[in-house]
């Protein structure tokens, strides 16, 4: 989209001036050659977004994917964590760690899991 700028700029500007001297040939006001400037300029944006294959929906499509399944993962691991499910989930969680963390219940006292994983949040929205 960023790409597309200059070359809408360009193009706004000599429809600017056609639509100009089309409005003048034919004796429209103001307001009617803001309409049919408007009107094509709309119609050139959506050729370059098919030329170019870059819709702005596209641009936020991952963002309204990625909002429910964060909210579905952050609530079923809040469930999981504070006993919302049965007890024996609370107990496998206590006694089912790896590595330095063996509580998966207990706060990570090293930070290491917390950091990470919100760097690697960062690392998706930035990709």
């Amino acid at each position: 989209l960023e790409n597309l700028q200059p070359e809408i700029k360009k193009l706004a500007e000599r429809l600017r001036y056609e639509v100009s001297v089309r409005g003048k040939q034919l004796g429209w006001s103001e307001k009617v050659a803001r309409f049919h400037f408007k009107k094509n300029l709309r119609r050139i944006i959506t050729d370059l977004y098919v030329r170019d294959n870059c819709h702005p929906f596209k641009a936020t499509l991952v963002v309204w994917v990625q909002i429910p399944m964060w909210v579905c993962v952050s609530l079923a691991l809040r469930n999981c964590s504070v006993g919302a499910t049965d007890s024996k989930v609370q107990e496998q969680f206590a006694a089912g760690g790896a590595l330095w963390f063996t509580d998966l219940t207990a706060p990570d006292p090293t930070w290491i899991l917390p950091v990470s994983l919100g760097l690697v949040n960062l690392l998706i929205v930035e990709v």
